[in-house]
């Protein structure tokens, strides 16, 4: 059961990016499959946790649940703020350099949709992708091959490369260093709460703000 519950959870948002970008290739992406992909997510998300709680029997503080403190917000707040202050610039400015697309091709594709579906793939997203990638997917890798080291880059590989199809390559190798940043945090603190806060913060800034700046 390990082994399914760790492909649903790093494959499945793979999966479905592909499916998505192959999708939008005859025209732009309707309303309802994009709502349809974020419900897709939440699915992945409930099922993997419904996996390792009921099926494996692990404890919620396995997977990264653990009661909600303001030493959890505080800490996601400071990332959140370093992922907006110093990350974020200094990712933006190096891609400038190396005259690589940016992130403007997967933003415009969202101008197709509401201001508040952003919102809500945003608040998806990420919290979604810290339980799979982190909170599921570490614990699973270590329980099943005993290595720490694995379980941190096998999911930040497959992280990095289910940002591919939306965003193109070079922002998805910027999500292998944000990636990894989170799951350095993640291992320190055993806490989903900090990544999701900074997660959901730091994209909300980067897709939702420049919409309501308009």
């Amino acid at each position: 059961m390990i082994p399914f519950g760790i492909a649903l959870a790093i494959l499945g948002p793979l999966l479905l990016a592909a499916v998505g970008e192959w999708r939008s290739r005859s025209g732009p992406e309707p309303l309802g499959e994009y709502l349809a992909a974020q419900g897709t997510l939440v699915a992945l998300s409930a099922a993997v946790t419904w996996i390792g709680l009921e099926r494996l029997g692990w404890s919620p503080s396995d997977l990264g649940f653990r009661s909600l403190g303001w030493r959890s917000l505080d800490l996601g707040v400071l990332l959140a703020l370093f992922f907006v202050r110093v990350f974020g610039p200094a990712t933006y400015a190096a891609l400038r350099r190396l005259r690589a697309r940016g992130f403007e091709r997967g933003l415009a594709k969202l101008d197709a949709f509401p201001t508040w579906t952003l919102v809500l793939a945003v608040c998806v997203g990420g919290s979604c992708e810290e339980i799979l990638y982190r909170g599921f997917a570490i614990h699973g890798i270590e329980e099943l091959s005993g290595s720490t080291a694995l379980a941190a880059v096998l999911p930040l590989a497959v992280f990095a490369l289910a940002h591919v199809p939306f965003w193109g390559l070079a922002p998805a190798l910027t999500t292998l260093a944000s990636g990894g940043i989170f799951t350095l945090v993640f291992l320190w603190q055993r806490d989903l709460a900090p990544n999701v806060v900074a997660h959901v913060a730091t994209d909300f800034v980067g897709i939702v703000l420049p919409r309501l700046r308009r």
